[in-house]
């Protein structure tokens, strides 16, 4: 089941914390750096944000989320994370897909490390095209896709 998650109530953001911890340290590994920015964020950074978060709970367990701005009709796939415990089980995917189908938007952007394959290959299979790669301060080449929206 995928709902909005309530990110100022400090439960929750300690729940998306666990998450985003476990979760990106596996990125860590794959992208092969000790220095990975998203593993600096706080439960307090995430109890303060005023950004969008959604979850996917299998068995009223918290097993992903996915966190997006949207203005002016631009979306903004901040970060799409999924518990180890759910990894290869369709649940990012169902994200997107949630996200993409029930915001109105005329694009939708995300970015990635330009070494992390299985998020790439997520990303086209929901029709996302890269447009542009650089590599920011912390040295992690990255890359940025879009997609248009539909309306």
């Amino acid at each position: 089941m995928i709902k909005i998650l309530d990110n100022s109530n400090e439960d929750v953001a300690n729940q998306i914390y666990t998450i985003f911890q476990n979760s990106y340290k596996i990125e860590a590994q794959l992208i092969g750096t000790l220095n990975f920015p998203p593993l600096l964020r706080s439960a307090k950074d995430i109890n303060n944000s005023k950004t969008l978060f959604y979850g996917f709970s299998e068995n009223e367990c918290l097993a992903a989320i996915i966190e997006i701005v949207v203005e002016n009709k631009h979306l903004k796939i901040d970060s799409l994370t999924v518990d180890p415990n759910y990894f290869r089980k369709g649940i990012a995917s169902k994200l997107i897909s949630h996200v993409l189908e029930s915001i109105d938007f005329s694009k939708a952007i995300v970015e990635t490390a330009v070494v992390n394959e299985p998020a790439i290959n997520l990303y086209k299979k929901h029709g996302f095209v890269e447009f542009k790669r650089w590599t920011p301060s912390h040295g992690i080449r990255k890359l940025a896709m879009l997609v248009e929206g539909t309306f």
